[in-house]
Parts: C-alpha cells; structure tokens; sequence
C-alpha cells in the first residue's frame, strides 16, 4: 500500500492513536499513574476501561502494606501531597482477587511494583513473570533500600542498576523502570537503568514536599513529609522527560500535573512516547477518555496521521 493510499484511508478513519510501548501494544497513549487508578476495578463505573492505552495498577509489595497513618493527604496549590505509604493487597491476593476482573478486560495491564530489599524485588518479579494478564510490569525504585541505610534505590545509580539488574534476571516481560526526581541529575540514572535492562522509562514519580498548619503549627500530614503530585510540578516534569528522551534509546512515558489534552500533547512532544494522568483522575474519574479525544482532534487540526509522528518534535 502506498503512504498517499495509507494516508487516505487515515484521513477517514481519523489518526493512528496506537503506539508501542517494549512491546505492550497500547490503542492510544494514555494511562493512569500507579497509586491513582486503584487496580482497576474501582474506576470501572466511571470509564470504559477499553478507551484507555493501558490499565497500571497500584503498587504491590512482597506482602500486604498497611501504608502510613492519617491524616496522608493535604490539598496544596494547584498540587497534593500525599504520604499514603504505598499501602497494598500484596502480590499473592492482587493475583487470587484482582486479576479475575482484569482477564475480563482487553487493554493492556502494567502492574506497579516495589520492595525494601533487592530480595524482595526479586520475589514479587518471579511471581509476575509467568501471569499472561500481565502485559508488563512498572519497577517503582523510590523506595528505601533497608539493608543500606535507607538509601533509595532511584537516587542512586548504583542501586537502581542493581535492582534493575535483578528483575530483569528474574522477568519475561517488559520491564518499565519508574524514576524519582529527587535527584541531581536525573539523566545519570536513566542510563543506568536502561543500561540494566530496562526497556522503557517512566518519569517522573513525585517531588518530595512539607506543608504545615500555621494554626496548629504542625505538618498537615502525619509522616511530616509527602510527594507533591498534579499541575504544580507539570513543567519540572516536561524538563525530565526531554532530559531522558534525548539521552536513552528506549520508550519514555510521561507523568506529571496532566489534567488537559495539550499538557498530555507537551510531553509527547517533549519526547515522551505515552502518558500517565494521574492526580487529575481524584477530581474527574472519567478524565482520561477527554484527554485521548483531545489529543485525536489535536492531529486532526494539525493534519498529524499517526500519533507516533508527534513524538520528539520539540523544535528548537
């Protein structure tokens, strides 16, 4: 077929929204981020789950997680901040309880997952490893590594390479590594975990932030501290993902303060291949289905036939 046929039949089919993630084949480029969408099934009645590029889960650890004491989130300008403490089912009832719902679903599930200890990643990896209804997995590495200190694993190269390393040994899926931005130079653990194995990179998680009642004088959240998520850290996280976009050779998949179509657009344009809407989906649980329709009448306007082509087109 030649490209003046393929074009012709896109102009009236409207433009190619799929694109391809290591693999994980996705029908637009728009997914929740961990932690905001549950696992799935919560937002069933407030979405069609088959409009989405992908279902990412909630993350899971080893064993149940209780997560952190309330009060762990506190509304700030144009932002949140949470302190929840990555509270969670555990990987052995996520598979017994949650995936039955999920089989019945034909987008793309990524599962979310950490530990505290190399071993612990390397367990919940080999549990995943063999579960067809998972499409990929998301290695969430801002977590404290206890045997070191508490040292976090994305914060240093080193580390993250390690746990990288791991998982992918232990793995027959693709494996998205998830980056923190509290870092110097965030570019430096990109390539470290693209250097490990990993197949794709997703950036960024949360900014480590504080807020304080100056009434009671004391931190609006329980651990004192918590990551800021939403608008507010939008442009920092724009910056990133063209830092990382130009510096590795695999897939990267944008996230932070989406709440429109044109923000999602910046971020592909920044070099991001997909996108992850996150805090937005606590004000609007049917928000991802507007920002996949604004992003397709978006390249109709523009005359863009394939998604893909949007990708990296920063022009400086």
């Amino acid at each position: 077929m030649s490209s003046e046929t393929t074009k012709a039949s896109q102009s009236v089919t409207g433009p190619r929204l799929a694109v391809n993630i290591a693999g994980i084949e996705m029908k637009n480029p728009v997914m929740p981020a961990s932690g905001t969408f549950g696992y799935g099934e919560e937002y069933a009645p407030f979405l069609d789950l088959e409009n989405i590029g992908a279902i990412v889960t909630k993350g899971l650890s080893l064993k149940p997680k209780a997560g952190n004491p309330t009060p762990r989130i506190a509304e700030t300008i144009s932002g949140m901040l949470n302190a929840i403490g990555l509270q969670n089912v555990g990987v052995d009832a996520f598979i017994k309880y949650k995936l039955p719902f999920l089989r019945e679903v034909t987008t793309p599930v990524i599962v979310n997952f950490f530990g505290n200890t190399l071993e612990e990643y390397g367990e919940v990896a080999k549990r995943l490893s063999d579960i067809p209804e998972v499409a990929g997995v998301e290695l969430n590495i801002s977590c404290p590594n206890v045997k070191k200190g508490g040292i976090v694993f994305g914060t240093d190269p080193k580390a993250a390479a390690e746990v990288v390393s791991l998982v992918r040994k232990n793995l027959a899926k693709p494996l998205i590594a998830k980056l923190t931005p509290n870092v110097t130079d965030i570019t430096v653990i990109a390539r470290a975990v693209e250097e490990s194995g990993a197949d794709a990179i997703c950036c960024i998680n949360t900014l480590t932030g504080m807020s304080i009642d100056i009434k009671t004088r004391r931190p609006r959240l329980a651990n004192r501290t918590g990551g800021l998520s939403g608008p507010a850290i939008r442009p920092i996280a724009v910056r990133m993902v063209h830092q990382v976009a130009q510096t590795v050779k695999v897939p990267v998949i944008g996230v932070g303060g989406i709440v429109r179509p044109s923000d999602a657009i910046e971020f592909l344009i920044a070099g991001a291949t997909a996108v992850q809407v996150g805090t937005a989906n606590f004000v609007d649980p049917g928000i991802m289905p507007a920002i996949v329709e604004g992003i397709e009448q978006y390249c109709i306007e523009e005359g863009i036939d394939d998604i893909n082509e949007l990708v990296g087109s920063l022009q400086v």
